[in-house]
């Protein structure tokens, strides 16, 4: 936590250095502004940026990422494309990659769920000049990768600080939903809860289950807690996990009974722990991962700035009953 508070101060300092360069605006598909600062070298109004994610900005944790983005854009005074597939689709991801690095953007900011399918686009843009900086997932990744830094938090870590939290609530059983099999972010946040599980001499059980299609995800959870009695935790690592994971416990009346946790949040993730049905989730300040790499994209074009570490941390923190009001207000901002 000291390098994550070290990082955001580190992040406060960058905005106060931009005081003198910009202003404009941001949107899914185009945000520019008028500004008609300059710098030595650029028009700052002129720099158009590419955001290309796996989350598509319906979704409730991607749309504050991409809230993020339009403030930055705005705050900037720079253009900003987001783009996503419109399922989890990594050939579809680097297809959207190659068609922007074939624009000439002035930066390029992705997020990483798998190095592999997406390792060849990302190298072919910093060939290609384009400053790269990834988001939210391939922390481990980046590097190699050629990205100038990567925002976020590494996802190992969460989820040994999730099992520690859910071993300590006396755990011993327990489920590791994942939502999105495939996505190395997910598979190394599962990693990291069992490992610190074993470490508390409890035991996890991972499940795949379908994002697009929570009614059977319900289900799978149902079943899942119907084979096996003795299960008496489940973590979640998303919310659009959290939500079917909430109703399946409803449904067999085993809310409260049976720990529930998660990575990142929702309305209906913060109502439940509001009410007492979860015990936490783990924040990685997704606004943040959307806000940041745009400054960082102009300071870099404008100043030839960089960041020291290879990853800038916005998280993992923790929401619980002691400071859930608070984030519920703030979600009212839509940065939450």
């Amino acid at each position: 936590m000291h390098r994550f508070f070290k990082s955001i101060a580190l992040a406060i300092t960058l905005l106060f250095v931009l005081a003198a360069c910009g202003g404009g605006g941001g949107n899914t598909t185009t945000s520019n502004t008028s500004s008609n600062t300059t710098s030595s070298s650029t028009t700052t109004s002129n720099l158009k940026f590419y955001v290309i994610t796996h989350g598509q900005a319906s979704d409730p944790f991607w749309s504050v990422v991409k809230k993020g983005v339009d403030q930055a854009a705005k705050d900037m005074g720079v253009q900003v494309i987001y783009e996503a597939p419109p399922t989890f689709d990594m050939v579809a991801m680097s297809h959207l990659i190659d068609a922007a690095v074939a624009t000439k953007p002035d930066g390029l900011v992705v997020s990483i769920p798998d190095p592999n399918a997406l390792g060849t686009s990302i190298k072919a843009a910093v060939a290609a000049g384009v400053p790269v900086i990834s988001i939210n997932s391939g922390s481990d990744a980046a590097k190699s990768l050629g990205v100038l830094v990567h925002v976020g938090q590494t996802e190992y870590q969460a989820g040994l600080g999730g099992g520690q939290k859910m071993g300590a609530a006396g755990v011993k059983n327990a489920l590791c939903v994942n939502q999105e099999v495939g996505n190395a972010a997910l598979e190394q946040r599962c990693q990291g809860f069992k490992d610190a599980m074993k470490q508390a001499g409890a035991t996890v059980t991972e499940i795949g289950v379908d994002l697009k299609n929570p009614t059977q995800t319900q289900q799978t959870i149902e079943a899942a807690l119907q084979h096996n009695t003795q299960i008496d935790g489940i973590l979640t690592l998303g919310p659009t996990g959290a939500t079917p994971a909430l109703k399946a416990l409803q449904d067999l009346n085993e809310t409260g009974k049976i720990k529930l946790a998660t990575f990142d949040l929702s309305s209906d993730v913060l109502q439940a722990i509001k009410a007492n049905q979860m015990l936490f989730a783990i924040d990685q300040q997704q606004y943040e991962q959307g806000y940041l790499p745009i400054v960082l994209l102009k300071l870099y074009k404008t100043n030839l700035n960089t960041i020291a570490n290879d990853v800038l941390l916005t998280g993992p923190g923790f929401v619980t009953s002691d400071n859930v009001n608070q984030v519920i207000q703030l979600t009212a901002q839509g940065t939450r």
